[in-house]
Order: C-alpha cells, then sequence, then structure tokens
C-alpha cells in the first residue's frame, strides 16, 4: 500500500489556496513544536460566510495536503458550520493520513479555528 492517497499527493503536489490576504478578517496560527509543522490560515469573511480563505505552510507532505483541503472544506461555508470542521473531516477527505501524521489535520483545524476566533474576537470589539 502506498503511503499517501491519491488526494494527499494531489493536494501536496497541486496545494489550493495559498498565499495571503492582505486585511484578512481572520488569521490563525498553529503549530507543532514536535515535528516543526506551522500552519497559518487567512480568512475573508462576508455576511458571516468564509468567501476566501488562504494558507502558509511549512511542513510535510501531510501538512500542505491538510492545509489545502481544509481550506477546501470551508470556502463558501457560513462561520458557524466552519467551526464545526474537525481534523477527522480533514483526513476523511484526504482518503486517509497514516496514523503518525493524523498530528496534520489537527494542525488544519487548530489554525482554522484560531482563525474564526480571530475574526469572531474583531467582529465583537
Amino acid at each position: 500500500m502506498a503511503l499517501y492517497s491519491d488526494k494527499v499527493m494531489d493536494h501536496f503536489m497541486n496545494p489550493r489556496n495559498v498565499g495571503i490576504i492582505e486585511n484578512a478578517d481572520g488569521i490563525g496560527e498553529a503549530g507543532n513544536a514536535k515535528c516543526g509543522d506551522i500552519m497559518k490560515m487567512y480568512l475573508k469573511i462576508d455576511d458571516d460566510v468564509i468567501t476566501d480563505v488562504k494558507f502558509e505552510t511549512f511542513g510535510c507532505a501531510s501538512a500542505i495536503a491538510s492545509s489545502s483541503m481544509a481550506t477546501e472544506l470551508i470556502k463558501g461555508q457560513r462561520v458557524e458550520d466552519a467551526m464545526k470542521l474537525t481534523n477527522k473531516a480533514v483526513a476523511e477527505a484526504l482518503d486517509g493520513l497514516p496514523e503518525y501524521k493524523m498530528h496534520c489535520s489537527v494542525l488544519a483545524e487548530e489554525a482554522i479555528e484560531a482563525a474564526l476566533k480571530d475574526y469572531q474576537s474583531k467582529k465583537n470589539s
């Protein structure tokens, strides 16, 4: 069996939504000191709908693929629905990750959650 699914390889080799959103409505970062992976998510939100999302990730193939897939899963979603995204949903959308790489999908969930919390705090201030 191959280490990575075709979807993981596709999102690693051709990541979607890479970059920075200037004046983002929400920015979140998550990192894992143990493996060195760092993800940063940028959100553009209009009327509580995520209209654009970009990411910067320093990490392995699983980290890049998880970031890419997570952005695809939340783009166009309402904030309340995006808050429900789980690392398991990210991994399943990638047709699975090796068990020892599941932390990469957790980082994607955490970075999105941090960006959404940043958005909420700006909105409520």
